[in-house]
């Protein structure tokens, strides 16, 4: 029953269910047919529309064409009319009114380029022809009156300034210095690195354009760039600028000089010109170049590639000329003297380079960095060769003249000056030697062409001893020349360089000599001082010359030569030693030391044994004619370096 009555529920409801979806059905037909009745009206009634809305639009555009033909017959007619309203203000030209007339020009400007694109207008030919002469005769004023400004505000500036822009470590050389037409230095040499804190400061540039005028310049370089009238723009600016700067070198003192006028100049006035061209160097690099690369970046700012052209342009003149003169110099020829001058020259250049890298950057500057780098090697080079060449000059130095006193040769003082003056050029020298300044000797290039200069100097000078006849003068001679060459050493850089063991060597070879110098000149004057063949040798009977006078078995006779022979020798000794010379007061006083120590016991002991002998006879002074403090008193002479008048007789 239950089941029954289930199944019957769900088909009442079934049907129920079907009569619903038909009747939706018949619904949804109805509404189609509706909604195409209002499809088919709706069509109908936008045909009937469509004539209407064309015309609209029609008359919509012919509205906006005719607004628009309006409005570029506007802009065409008053672009017509641009050249005759700037034709009264391009005429009267830019005195009084710069502004205004830029900005005249810039009109102008801008009415060529619009008939330039818009050449089908009628008469459009005319009204750009018309603008075209405008705008040359705007820029002809423009140029005018940008030439006239710079060479107005173009000023050499005052030597004064630049001198006193300077710090004193940058305003001579360490060797050279600038010299007067007098030949008297103008100011004393500053050793490197005098005032490293005033050096480092950045240098206050030299005002080469009144400030208030560099805007202006730029205004009018800008439109003239712009109208392509660059090429009448940088002639001007480099025709004014290139002559001022080339007074103001003038007016510091660059002379310009060719290298048939430096080879042809003596040396002494060539050092002098180049102490000077190497503080006009550091004033130009530094100062005026810099200050001209300054101006020139202001004038012609994002006017590139017109600023680089015209900044080398204005300088390559007056850097030309300075490189020419060193490069004239670094070209010359070689001379020891030289060495010095060409070192301070390498050592400008080397320490200018970073500063004309920096100031002449830019393809167009690029021939006067090339022109830089290549005058820093050259005398790189030139100064290495001269170098080199020093050691074999030493050699081969052939003076046969014996310097007469025995004192320091003049080519040991040359040396020795010559390498202390290197000194003050070790780390320039280690770097062309391509050597590391880092304090080894044993590495050393520096140290060892050092030693074999100071090596090739003492065997010039055992050459040169070997023109005395006298052995001992010859020993005094290389006593002194080596005494000379220590002290110097000890006292400079030099000692760093050679070492202990070359200092401690050369002593003893100064106290080689002093002793052979002392055999050499008193072995004889000792011997007679001796008491040997002194015994009788005419019996014992009678006081004659040549009897025994004290029963000693001496001979007078034989003890009065003795005396006589020793007095005629000490004489000569002292005659001929009194003009020799030990410069040194202390190995002056060494060696009468080291004489008398030996010489004046002997004496003493010699006239103690024997004075009694000859006091007893007749005129004993004439054979016992000095005291021992005679001889002592006589020996402070020795060494003197005293002419014969002078000699005590």
């Amino acid at each position: 029953m239950g089941a029954a009555a289930d199944i019957e529920g769900l088909m009442v409801r079934s049907q129920f269910m079907r009569e619903a979806m038909t009747k939706s059905q018949t619904i949804s037909d109805n509404m189609i047919t509706i909604l195409s009745s209002f499809d088919h009206r709706l069509s109908t009634l936008e045909a009937a529309m469509r004539p209407t809305q064309v015309r609209t639009h029609a008359f919509r555009t012919a509205h906006e064409n005719i607004d628009s033909t309006l409005k570029a017959a506007e802009v065409v007619l008053t672009q017509f009319d641009v050249s005759r309203q700037m034709e009264a203000k391009i005429n009267r030209g830019p005195q009084g009114d710069l502004t205004g007339f830029l900005a005249a020009v810039d009109q102008l400007q801008a009415n060529v380029e619009f008939f330039s694109l818009n050449r089908s207008y009628k008469s459009s030919d005319g009204a750009l022809n018309h603008a075209r002469g405008l705008l040359q005769k705007g820029m002809t004023k423009i140029e005018d009156e940008f030439k006239a400004l710079l060479v107005q505000h173009s000023k050499p500036v005052d030597p004064a300034r630049v001198h006193e822009a300077l710090p004193a470590a940058l305003r001579a050389s360490t060797a050279t210095s600038p010299v007067a037409a007098d030949g008297k230095r103008l100011t004393p040499p500053q050793s490197p690195g005098s005032e490293p804190t005033k050096a480092n400061l950045p240098l206050q540039l030299p005002v080469l354009i009144a400030p208030r005028i560099v805007p202006q310049l730029h205004e009018m370089a800008q439109r003239m760039i712009g109208a392509a009238f660059h090429q009448q723009c940088l002639k001007a600016y480099r025709d004014v600028r290139s002559s001022t700067l080339e007074q103001s070198l003038r007016k510091l003192g660059v002379e310009k000089l060719s290298k048939e006028d430096v080879q042809k100049m003596q040396w002494e006035a060539l050092e002098g010109k180049i102490g000077n061209w190497i503080q006009y160097m550091r004033a130009a690099v530094k100062l005026l170049f810099a200050g001209e690369r300054k101006l020139c970046d202001q004038v012609f700012y994002h006017l590139d590639p017109i600023r680089e052209k015209a900044f080398a342009e204005v300088t390559e003149s007056s850097m030309m000329m300075l490189l020419s003169f060193g490069d004239a110099i670094a070209r010359s020829k070689k001379s020891p003297e030289r060495l010095f001058v060409l070192l301070d020259m390498y050592e400008t250049m080397r320490d200018l380079l970073p500063e004309i890298e920096f100031v002449f950057s830019g393809e167009q500057a690029q021939p006067m960095r090339e022109a830089a780098k290549n005058l820093a090697k050259k005398l790189a080079q030139t100064a290495t060769e001269t170098f080199n060449d020093f050691e074999e000059a030493v050699e081969k130095d052939a003076t046969r003249t014996p310097v007469l006193d025995g004192t320091v040769h003049p080519l040991t003082s040359y040396v020795i000056n010559y390498i202390k003056f290197l000194l003050d050029y070790q780390t320039t020298l280690k770097q062309l030697f391509g050597e590391k300044d880092n304090g080894d000797k044993a590495t050393s290039k520096l140290a060892a062409a050092t030693m074999r200069i100071m090596l090739v100097l003492q065997s010039n000078l055992d050459g040169k001893s070997k023109l005395y006849k006298d052995v001992a003068l010859t020993n005094l001679f290389l006593m002194n020349n080596t005494h000379y060459m220590v002290k110097s050493v000890r006292r400079s850089d030099a000692k760093e360089l050679l070492g202990d063991d070359w200092v401690q060597r050369h002593r003893r070879i100064v106290q080689q000599h002093a002793q052979g110098y002392q055999r050499a000149a008193w072995a004889k004057a000792l011997s007679y001082l001796s008491g040997s063949s002194l015994a009788s040798s005419g019996g014992s009977g009678g006081l004659g010359n040549s009897g025994d006078a004290s029963g000693t078995g001496i001979s007078r006779a034989v003890l009065k030569d003795r005396f006589k022979q020793f007095n005629t020798i000490f004489e000569e000794l002292h005659i001929r030693q009194s003009q020799w010379t030990i410069a040194d007061p202390e190995l002056r006083d060494a060696v009468r030391l080291q004489v008398a120590e030996v010489l004046l016991p002997a004496y003493r002991s010699f006239l103690k044994r024997y004075s009694s002998i000859l006091e007893n006879g007749k005129n004993p002074q004439k054979y016992i004619k000095y005291s021992p403090e005679d001889l002592e008193r006589l020996l402070g002479e020795f060494f003197e370096g005293k002419m014969r008048a002078d000699q005590r007789r």
